[in-house]
């Protein structure tokens, strides 16, 4: 188990619109020798996801909805980090114990799921989606092109 050989540092709830469409927690790790204990005391969770609704052209994901987890995240002293409504604290304890130790770690009430009557019209979530796979494509096309490989081949 990760957690049991590093010391975890927080991890970030991508949102699961940015590329590639689907959900990513990112975790930060000091590098750490192996120990009886483990070096995780506590977790550090900033939630970048619910409520958040990025694109790949309309609405990109930009530095400054990075800003508030820089803030909450990297205070000049850690031991002075306090919880916010996306950013909460979890004991190693309260980890373990989840199902297969999943970080999968939810609090915010995701409005969405509610407010199903506010949901674009139908056409306008396909070309959404239809926007963000042409772009991922572009974008792995030209990869696949600076790698020196025919993308068509």
């Amino acid at each position: 188990m990760a957690i049991a050989s590093a010391r975890v540092r927080a991890p970030t709830r991508r949102p699961g619109s940015t590329p590639p469409p689907r959900s990513a927690n990112v975790l930060f790790f000091d590098r750490k020798p192996a120990a009886e204990t483990p070096w995780t005391r506590e977790l550090w969770v900033y939630d970048l996801r619910t409520n958040m609704h990025f694109t790949l052209k309309q609405n990109p994901l930009r530095a400054e909805h990075l800003a508030d987890f820089v803030t909450c995240f990297s205070p000049p002293d850690r031991r002075a980090r306090a919880e916010s409504e996306r950013f909460r604290r979890f004991a190693y304890d309260e980890l373990v114990a989840r199902d297969k130790a999943s970080l999968d770690i939810t609090w915010l009430r995701d409005e969405s799921l509610e407010d199903t009557e506010n949901l674009p019209a139908p056409d306008v979530i396909a070309r959404e989606i239809v926007d963000d796979l042409e772009s991922a494509l572009a974008e792995f096309s030209a990869v696949a092109e600076s790698l020196g490989r025919n993308p068509g081949s």
